[in-house]
């Protein structure tokens, strides 16, 4: 088992520090690989950085607690995800080459023609507090399961991942993140097919698996047994939130910035071909193995719920095949945790600092400050993956998704708008999850609803001027 594992992780390393050999030591080379990748390996990397801890762990978990009714999440998740794609990313791809930008923030705050700066740095702001929670949340993801699968201490899985992570961010860039993306999320895929594959035979088949489901009081309901309506309502009002926090991935500069270092925009459809086809059947395997946990692990409330997919590989894989699935985990946690700790490096280097560098040396030290603070965060943490996953995404969807669809659909707001936006956005996402209401409906519905009623107001009600060509 140890030796698979460091085998996987010995190649994962090796990948992301060859990519020095082709880096060309600028700044838009570092966090945007000289916007030339190819779409297949797009494609890949965004699958990866999407498909993290967060779906090894913590989807599993929930589906585990949860039951059928967390279908609605992958409905509604990949549905929103697609819909938002349709029309953002491609105008995110030829708004990087135009403005010839490093950044997630910096593109946006460049669309208009004018630099919005204080908007930028706001940004860079949000970037920086919200993606390094959600690297902690990584790491976390990975110590769980070196916890359970070795017997290392829970902070070792921390450490360790930060440290791989390092050493080919600090190799290579966005380029190394991509390049072990596309690796890593060929072993993610596998480890999670041939865990649902054992596990389904274990129990006799999918007739004897579903007939076993359907003895656990509840778990085969269609809806979640705490929702505002009842019934079909209920369900659909669920589900709708959860396409929120699907379209809520065009707010999320880790994954965006994939799709800002494509070759051209018009191999977008080609990426996106990728990127679906691997989402979909990796999302629904984990679904799978998720709602296969709760009957082989039938003590439900006596372990940690995201400790499900570990504890299942322990008992029913051989040693070397549990080296896969400790692989695949670690591959999720480091695959979006080296792209959140870059732009967050790009957050600081290049949105929030007013003198922005260009010396290679001074985005490497950053990096490794990042990382150092990401290892930290995660070992003080106490919540769970899915909960700072999903807190982190929908604060950054709604702070960023409503300025992102005004703007790919043709709109030119002013930059005072551009914060409100911003700042009301995040404001109602925030005061949803202190309420409460965040385990009814996803908090970031709410969000970007919100953010783009102000645009509205500004636009429609105060009779805004548009387009705004002034500058910061």
């Amino acid at each position: 088992m140890l030796a698979s594992f460091l085998f996987f992780l010995a190649m994962f390393a090796a990948i992301g520090v060859s990519s020095y050999l082709k880096s060309r030591g600028t700044k838009q080379d570092y966090y945007l690989a000289s916007r030339d990748v190819s779409p297949f390996l797009v494609g890949l990397s965004a699958v990866a950085t999407n498909n993290s801890g967060y779906m090894f762990i913590g989807v599993i978990g929930y589906t585990y607690a949860t039951g059928l009714a967390s279908v609605w999440l992958m409905v509604g998740w990949i549905l929103g995800d697609f819909l938002g794609s349709l029309w953002v990313h491609k105008s995110l791809c030829r708004a990087t080459h135009k403005t010839g930008e490093s950044s997630y923030a910096g593109v946006i705050s460049c669309w208009t023609g004018s630099r919005f700066v204080y908007w930028q740095r706001l940004a860079g702001l949000l970037s920086l507090m919200f993606l390094l929670a959600y690297a902690s949340a990584q790491l976390v993801a990975g110590s769980k399961a070196l916890y359970v699968l070795l017997d290392l201490p829970i902070w070792s899985g921390a450490v360790i991942g930060g440290v791989i992570v390092a050493a080919y961010c600090l190799a290579g860039g966005i380029r190394a993140s991509i390049w072990t993306d596309a690796a890593q999320s060929i072993v993610m895929i596998v480890a999670m097919g041939t865990l649902l594959y054992v596990a389904t035979q274990s129990v006799g088949g999918v007739g004897a698996a579903i007939q076993s489901m359907g003895e656990v009081d509840g778990f085969l309901n269609w809806y979640p047994d705490n929702m505002l309506l009842p019934g079909l309502a209920g369900g659909v009002l669920f589900a709708v939130g959860w396409l929120f926090a699907g379209l809520s991935v065009i707010g999320q500069p880790h994954v965006m910035v994939r799709f800002m270092a494509l070759e051209s925009e018009h191999r977008m459809i080609h990426a996106r071909l990728w990127y679906y086809l691997w989402f979909t059947a990796f999302y629904a395997m984990a679904t799978g193995v998720g709602m296969l946990a709760r009957i082989l692990l039938s003590d439900a409330g006596s372990f940690d719920a995201e400790l499900a997919l570990p504890m299942m590989a322990m008992d029913l894989l051989p040693p070397v095949m549990v080296g896969l699935i400790l692989a695949g985990v670690f591959a999720a946690t480091m695959s979006t945790a080296d792209s959140l700790v870059l732009s967050c490096s790009a957050a600081i280097t290049h949105d929030i600092h007013p003198q922005r560098t260009e010396k290679t040396w001074v985005l490497k030290l950053t990096t490794v400050a990042i990382t150092v603070g990401a290892v930290g965060w995660a070992l003080l943490n106490q919540q769970s993956v899915f909960s700072l996953v999903v807190m982190s995404w929908s604060s950054l969807a709604s702070a960023f998704a409503p300025v992102l669809i005004v703007l790919a659909l043709g709109a030119r707001p002013s930059q005072a708008v551009y914060i409100t936006m911003s700042l009301v956005g995040l404001a109602t996402a925030l005061t949803w999850r202190w309420l409460g209401w965040h385990s009814h409906i996803y908090e970031g519905m709410p969000g970007i609803l919100a953010g783009l009623a102000v645009y509205g107001v500004a636009r429609f009600a105060v009779g805004v001027p548009e387009p705004s060509r002034a500058s910061a």
